[in-house]
């Protein structure tokens, strides 16, 4: 669980998968001057990493709302995947709803692998941390490969997307307002008082009252004049314990789902939803694609497995 000491992730030497390219680079403009979509109930869902029982959970949470529900895939939907049949159905079931790109997702449409994974880790994160993700990505990348048309599809996604939801204005990003793999949204930076300068003028710049992201892993909430809510992980636990991602749900309408946590902007709810999907599933899954001595497997089982230090009530910053 990799965290941040800035607003981004900057190494004194750009080694692959701490590096990040000026093409990933957008700025809060950019998210002022988007399309606008309309929503009754909007599901943001970043970090599925590959987790297909996840997936099926998400979709099947909205089809139980009451009223419409738009679904956006913010990113890193892909992952452990690696598998024909896995990464297919992980692509085409996301592609037929709203979908950015995820660092994961640009740099398996890339010629070049000079960014590796495209995280852009922090010098927080330890080198072998880093060297396990470049390795899972090419493991990643080599498997896509012979799919062109899943290639062309994941090389079309836009970086970011805006949304109108009764009234409030809110932006969904992977990473932070800047950029695609920006960590101005994780947990460590936006707890730091000293951010809080920063978090206004992307605001004002923005024109928005929400920022939804994830890239980081680590969920968290605050409310800051505006609100941002980084849901972690849909496919991943988040929280000692739990065996259940997390996914962003922003409504005017009450939740129809167990809610960890979220705070009302006017009318509107932002909140943090479990996401209960077949754990023991997702192990059995990934452990056939990556058994035990695997890159993914040191660096991810344990979170699989619910082995984490972390609380909801961590991931709250308010007041």
């Amino acid at each position: 669980m990799a965290r941040a000491t800035g607003i981004h992730a900057t190494a004194s030497i750009m080694t692959p998968g701490r590096t990040c390219p000026m093409s990933y680079r957008y700025g809060p403009q950019a998210l002022a001057q988007a399309p606008v979509r309309a929503a009754k109930t909007l599901y943001v869902v970043g970090g599925l990493y590959g987790n297909v029982p996840a997936l099926d959970a998400v979709l099947a949470m909205a089809q139980q709302e009451p009223g419409e529900v738009t679904v956006c895939f913010n990113g890193d939907f892909n992952w452990f995947n690696v598998e024909a049949a896995s990464l297919r159905d992980i692509n085409t079931r996301v592609l037929a709803h709203d979908a950015i790109a995820g660092n994961v997702e640009v740099q398996l449409c890339t010629a070049l692998d000079d960014a590796g994974c495209g995280c852009a880790y922090p010098e927080s994160v330890a080198p072998d941390v880093v060297e396990r993700s470049n390795r899972i990505h090419a493991r990643l990348k080599a498997a896509l490969h012979p799919h062109r048309d899943v290639r062309a599809a994941l090389s079309a996604l836009p970086m970011f997307a805006r949304y109108e939801v009764s009234g409030l204005r809110v932006a969904v990003v992977h990473g932070d307002a800047q950029s695609l793999a920006g960590w101005g949204f994780d947990h460590a930076a936006l707890r730091d008082p000293g951010h809080d300068d920063w978090l206004a003028r992307m605001f004002a710049q923005a024109q928005v009252d929400v920022f939804a992201s994830s890239h980081t892993c680590v969920p968290v909430l605050k409310q800051a004049g505006g609100v941002v809510i980084n849901n972690g992980a849909a496919g991943m636990p988040n929280f000692s314990g739990r065996q259940q991602g997390l996914i962003t749900r922003i409504s005017a309408q009450p939740a129809v789902h167990e809610v960890l946590y979220g705070v009302h902007v006017g009318r509107v709810h932002v909140q943090a939803l479990s996401l209960a999907y077949d754990a023991q599933r997702w192990a059995q899954d990934f452990v056939r694609q990556w058994p035990a001595g695997s890159d993914a497997y040191v660096s991810y089982f344990a979170r699989i497995q619910g082995q984490l230090n972390f609380e909801p009530e961590q991931a709250q910053l308010l007041g």
